[in-house]
């Protein structure tokens, strides 16, 4: 079966997104993640208006088909926090200097079709024209299928956390760095 990626519109999100959006990252925290939502780990995830829509410096990235959200990408300026990560890397992506990207996540019978690496572009962009950001900082769970093959394509690695334990049992953590593209 042949796919066509031009039938997705992939775009920043507007409050009629919000609902599918987070439908969609709930299913992904409960059903692939198997650890559901955690308040101190997902609390932009209640109130995608005030985390993403109202602030200026944040984005929510929707890949969107047939008025269906079939993916999310979010950005936002904070680094990573310590604890759980390690120190070394909170200095090195310290909040407000660090564009943050979390919440990647394509709905199954949408994979394949470059959703995320589309919205992952839009989002750097958006980072590089905002002119406050040093860098793109993401981290992710090498235990989802693909994830590690998909960021290593994408991004740098700056720390593997896996040897560490760092979310504990079932989390497998590695953190990556994307350079920033020159703003256009």
């Amino acid at each position: 079966m042949a796919r066509h990626h031009t039938c997705y519109d992939v775009r920043f999100a507007n409050e009629r997104d919000l609902p599918g959006a987070r439908s969609l990252i709930l299913d992904t925290l409960y059903r692939e993640f198997g650890y559901g939502y955690v308040p101190r780990w997902h609390a932009d995830v209640i109130d995608l208006t005030r985390h993403y829509l109202d602030h200026p410096r944040h984005a929510l990235v929707v890949a969107v088909r047939d008025d269906e959200v079939v993916g999310t990408t979010a950005l936002n300026s904070t680094g990573p926090a310590h604890p759980p990560h390690p120190r070394h890397l909170a200095d090195r992506y310290p909040s407000g200097r660090t564009a943050q990207l979390l919440r990647v996540y394509v709905r199954a019978e949408h994979r394949r079709n470059r959703l995320a690496r589309r919205m992952v572009e839009l989002a750097c962009d958006f980072a590089a024209r905002d002119g406050g950001y040093d860098r793109v900082y993401l981290h992710t769970n090498t235990d989802v299928p693909g994830a590690e093959p998909f960021w290593r394509a994408l991004a740098d690695e700056v720390f593997d956390a896996r040897p560490t334990g760092e979310h504990g049992p079932g989390v497998s953590t590695v953190h990556f760095e994307i350079p920033l593209p020159d703003p256009a």
